[in-house]
Formats: C-alpha cells, structure tokens, sequence
C-alpha cells in the first residue's frame, strides 16, 4: 500500500502539486482558531470571534466557486496566485486595524475569505494531466483526502506555535504568508502554467446545470452537517468527562479513522460503477455515526469516533470521482469547488444546530445530530438514483476532456470510469 502511492508520488511534479496545495491552503485550515485566538488577544468576545469566523466561512463558501468558474475560463495562475494575495492582505489589514472601527474588520475578514484560492479544485484538475491513468488518478483523490485530515492536525499546531512564539496577530500573518507560498509553488509549476479547460458552453449556472452535481451538492451538505455537529457535540461530552483534552482525542481519533480508511481505500481499485460505491461508502458513514448517541466512557467513545471517521475519506475520495463524470465539460474546477464549498457550508450549519440540540438534550442529542445527518445523506442519494445514474454527455468525464484538450495519454482511462 505505501509502495503505492510512493510510486505516485514519484510520478514528476506530484509530490511539488500536493504539498504547494495543502501549504497554500493552510490559511483557510487555521482561520478559525487563527481569528478566535486574535480577537480574545485583542479584548473581543467569543460571539464577536465567532461573527467574524462566521463572515469568513460564509465569503469563502461564496468565493469558492466563483473563483472556480474563473480558473476554468482565464487558467489558473492568473486567478489562483492573485487571489492568494488578496487574501492574506485582507487578514494583514485585520491585524493594523485590530476589531475597531467594526466595520473594518469585517470588511477585512470578508475580503480573506472571498479571495480564498481554489486550490483544492485546481489540484484535482491537475492530476489527470500529471498521473495520466484513471487508476492512479483514483489514488490521487484518496490520497488528497487523507493528507487534508494531516493538514487539519498540523495547522492548529502550527498556529499555537506561532502565537507562543509571538502573538496571535503575528500567527495571522505567518500562516497567510506560508499560504502564499505554496499558491506561488503550484501556479509557477509546468502542469499549472500550461493546463487549459476544455470548452465551456456558455450557461450561467455552469457546473449547476448538471442534475448529478446537484444531488452530489445535497448529499455532501448533509455530511458535512455531521462533521459540524461532531466537533461541537465533544466539547459538550469533554464538559463531562474530563474537560477539553477529551474533546481533542475523540476528533484526533476521527480524524485517524479518516486517514487509515482514505489510505486502504485509495491503495487498490475498487469494482463497479462509481455512483454505486459512493452510496455504499455514504451508507456505511451513515451507519458509523449513528452509534455516537450512545456515549459511553471516554475509551468507548474513542473507539466509536475513530470507527465513525473511517469511511469518511473513501467518501470523498469517491464523490470526486463521481464530480468528474458528472459535472459539464469546462467547468471541472468550479465543480471541484462547489463540492468543497458545500461541505463547508454543512459543516457551520451543523455546529450551529449541535449548539441548540446539546443545551436541550446534552451531548446525546448533539451526536444524533449526526447520526441523523449522515442518514439524510444517504436519503438524498438514494431518493435521487436515477439522476445520478450514468452520465449523459455533454456533462460527463470533465476531467478527461481537460486531458484530451492538454494531450494527456490514459490508457484505459474510459474503462476506469465505466468498470
């Protein structure tokens, strides 16, 4: 299995994309404890933490897709590494301005979020172009799911470092810069420079005119609502049961459950139609949080969080190989990006229902919110079989259009996607 996906990371300018992503997209990673941290050190409240938390997540699910859609029509060095830099200015502004005047400190907050770049899109356009199989491009994507949980570990870490080190305001403005960074690495790649999207109709909805996109978008919502409610639901269970060191091992544990399932998972190729492995795997997380209500001891409920992380990143792994069969030719980092957008968007909506349903029914009722969610997930795929059934051209295979367009050879990339 490791041998694997070292030979992949072998393949010329893999490792160099992967880790420029992961490195360019740290500051999203880290900007909610990053802005929580800095507005406490600046006298602020937790509410006026979390608004501002709130404004950034709300701009960059706003962003995300737009800036899609503008890689896919002018390419991605000329929107990628721009709008790196617009959004680390905007958190350096937050950091002279400090939280007053108000306004312009959410005016700062929202121009780091809108201008988030869209690396996470950008990278799963590239890899057909630099992996050139459909094998070793399916492993890219589980392995892409698997180093954003490191990601998620590390940045956090890094923040808390950075803060010791100096200060919060500084913390803010190393990560941004390190952001930049790894935006400069990707966009200056030969991969990057030279990849075009294919030819796009001309329709305002771009990747949302594809029913298939469409119940992908419901079914991720849902999933990141689960993610959401999680992370709020052990705080209330940690308030129980030994304080905030319980909480981080239930998401650590969820987070080791993700990785050792996104590795299994991308180490071999699986049979069947895609769209019929991603209810299976949609299922089985299903089934993973529905347990959580049940809160047992700290060892129990250890076990239950890293046993409920494990289908998670084949989940995902999974949905983007359904994005590219399904979503319309020259929209592949738009539709990258709405998938990732949505999830976002689940996610704070989640946290924000697990709030309410754990002062009402303690941490049980902020782990069925879970449970439920991962149920309604599955709901949304199931209900809507037949629109996401095989693809009808022209929305299918956007990946591979992008290839044939950049002269990447696949042998057998068609048979990948029909197996």
């Amino acid at each position: 299995m490791a041998a694997g996906y070292a030979d992949l990371l072998r393949t010329r300018y893999a490792a160099r994309l992967l880790t420029g992503t992961l490195v360019g997209r740290l500051p999203n990673a880290t900007a909610p404890l990053a802005l929580v941290l800095f507005v406490r050190a600046q006298g602020g409240s937790y509410a006026l933490a979390g608004a501002l938390s709130a404004v950034y997540g709300v701009c960059t699910a706003l962003g995300q897709p737009l800036l899609g859609r503008a890689v896919d029509v002018h390419g991605q060095p000329r929107v990628m590494l721009p709008a790196s830099v617009v959004s680390a200015l905007g958190m350096a502004l937050l950091v002279v301005v400090g939280l007053s005047p108000g306004w312009a400190a959410c005016l700062a907050v929202a121009v780091a979020g809108l201008f988030t770049p869209p690396l996470e899109g950008g990278l799963r356009a590239l890899w057909p172009v630099v992996l050139r199989r459909a094998d070793r491009v399916h492993a890219a994507y589980a392995l892409d799911a698997v180093a954003q949980e490191v990601m998620f570990a590390v940045g956090p870490l890094l923040v808390t470092l950075c803060v010791a080190a100096w200060s919060p305001g500084a913390a803010l403005l190393v990560v941004n810069v390190i952001g930049v960074l790894g935006a400069l690495s990707v966009v200056v790649s030969a991969p990057s420079r030279e990849w075009r999207s294919a030819p796009r109709e001309a329709h305002w909805l771009g990747a949302l005119r594809s029913a298939g996109m469409l119940v992908l978008i419901g079914a991720f919502f849902f999933v990141g609502l689960a993610l959401g409610s999680i992370g709020v639901a052990a705080v209330g269970y940690a308030d129980g049961h030994g304080g905030g060191m319980v909480s981080s091992c239930l998401l650590s544990a969820l987070g080791v459950g993700a990785l050792a399932g996104g590795l299994v998972y991308g180490a071999r190729q699986w049979p069947g139609r895609p769209e019929t492995r991603l209810r299976l795997l949609v299922a089985l997380l299903a089934l993973g949080y529905l347990p959580l209500f049940l809160v047992p001891g700290v060892v129990g409920m250890t076990v239950l969080s890293g046993l409920a992380g494990v289908f998670l990143a084949p989940a995902l792994a999974c949905a983007f190989v359904v994005v590219d069969r399904h979503a319309p030719t020259g929209t592949v980092t738009e539709a990258f990006s709405w998938l990732v957008t949505t999830f976002g968007v689940g996610s704070a909506v989640g946290a924000s229902v697990a709030g309410p349903a754990l002062e009402g029914g303690g941490p049980a009722a902020g782990f069925a919110v879970a449970g439920a969610s991962g149920v309604a997930a599955l709901l949304v795929l199931l209900s809507m079989k037949r629109l996401l059934g095989d693809p009808v051209q022209p929305a299918v295979g956007a990946v591979r259009a992008e290839n044939d367009r950049n002269g990447a050879v696949e042998p057998g990339f068609r048979a990948g996607h029909q197996a």
